[in-house]
């Protein structure tokens, strides 16, 4: 399936269409394959730690008025959920005769988890990354390098997420018979989306599954944040037909509603043609892709994945918005009440939850616990609650 409604596609260069169409070859065809899927099950047990805790959050629960469970994707080995992708899309590449590895990086938590698997495996590993970013993620970038990639610095335009999806495809383009692009969330053309949301889906079908263990029930609210969307459509993918399962996906309002101020594609985007697929995408009034901004790198992108598109526009997923500041407090409350640090992407979700939302007492929340902040603890030290700037 190479749309979700009108959205997706390949909207690519020539160039890359054998490219695009052996990754889609092999990936039907594996997916399928018995021996693949005990090889990955075994790594996200045995390496990753799957499954991950659903945790009752007791104090939060109080504080909200409704049960409330973290799904702690914080806890995978790397400290986030995009190392269930990695996993995949290095197995891929091994059967694909690839022998080295490209991706794309914002907050640094993908270029980790590519670069930890490029260890494991032993493939030779290129990761991209805004200057923008590598100055707020400076310790991610020396994890990377000290698992053996080469973290390579992109100067021009935002100097962010966007240009470093850019690079990457650049770079694929001059390299194909030998090089692999792990595309960290769930965009880019036809069969990225797909495959990297078939690969994050075991956060929700793990919940699914501890859910109906706690409560006999499942969730009444999932809430997620949303850059790309790899993590909050691995969650909700698999309630999408549960109808009285209300998903909630909350981007980033940054500092205001101000195009360039904020990252909110499904809120304030058009459709639009970004990095090989249709999907709502931030653009000034001629059309042109705008920058986005967001207190958190790995939300600062100005598209989002067809896939969430197309659920928006089916009225399947609630939308809300969070500002870089209530971010912040949600991160600090979080810490001081459950002894949880969690990432500042994961605390837009927090922050709707605390704002954004009312619960009745029976009601059950679930929140993805994306990763955990250790990565953003220069952002949060150096944060000013009065500064607009952040």
């Amino acid at each position: 399936m190479s749309y979700f409604g009108n959205y997706g596609g390949q909207y690519v260069p020539d160039t890359l269409f054998p490219a695009l169409c052996q990754l889609e070859t092999v990936y039907k065809s594996l997916k399928k394959d018995p021996s693949f899927k005990s090889e990955l099950s075994t790594l996200l047990s045995d390496y990753v730690g799957r499954p991950t805790p659903l945790f009752y959050a007791s104090t939060l629960s109080k504080k909200v008025g409704a049960k409330v469970y973290l799904k702690r994707e914080d806890l995978n080995h790397t400290g986030a959920h995009k190392i269930n992708n990695t996993l995949g899309q290095i197995l891929l590449a091994k059967h694909m005769g690839k022998n080295r590895i490209i991706a794309e990086t914002g907050a640094g938590q993908h270029g980790v988890a590519t670069a930890t698997v490029c260890a494991l495996m032993g493939f030779d590993c290129t990761v991209y990354m805004g200057e923008e970013d590598m100055k707020r993620q400076s310790l991610n970038v020396y994890r990377m390098q000290l698992l053996g990639a080469e973290v390579r610095s992109v100067g021009f335009g935002s100097r962010t997420l966007k240009e470093a999806v850019t690079e990457a495809i650049r770079d694929w383009m001059q390299t194909l018979e030998t090089t692999h692009y792990i595309i960290g969330s769930a965009l880019g053309p036809h069969p990225y989306p797909t495959i990297v949301r078939d690969f994050q889906r075991v956060i929700g079908v793990e919940t699914k599954k501890q859910l109906r263990k706690k409560e006999g029930k499942l969730p009444d609210y999932i809430i997620a944040c949303v850059g790309g969307g790899s993590n909050a459509i691995g969650i909700f993918h698999p309630f999408i037909q549960d109808k009285g399962v209300r998903l909630i996906a909350v981007e980033a309002g940054g500092r205001s509603n101000a195009l360039g101020d904020h990252a909110a594609s499904l809120r304030d985007g058009q459709p639009g043609v970004l990095h090989g697929a249709y999907s709502y995408l931030l653009q000034t009034e001629e059309g042109q892709v705008s920058d986005g901004h967001s207190i958190s790198a790995g939300l600062d992108y100005p598209g989002v994945s067809p896939e969430l598109s197309d659920l928006k526009d089916k009225g399947r997923i609630d939308v809300i918005s969070v500002t870089d500041h209530d971010a912040f407090l949600a991160c600090q409350e979080v810490s001081r009440s459950e002894g949880i640090i969690p990432a500042l992407e994961t605390s837009h979700a927090f922050a709707a939850t605390f704002n954004n939302l009312s619960f009745k007492p029976s009601d059950v929340v679930v929140i993805n616990v994306s990763g955990r902040g250790d990565k953003d603890m220069e952002m949060i030290r150096n944060y000013d609650p009065k500064s607009t700037s952040a």
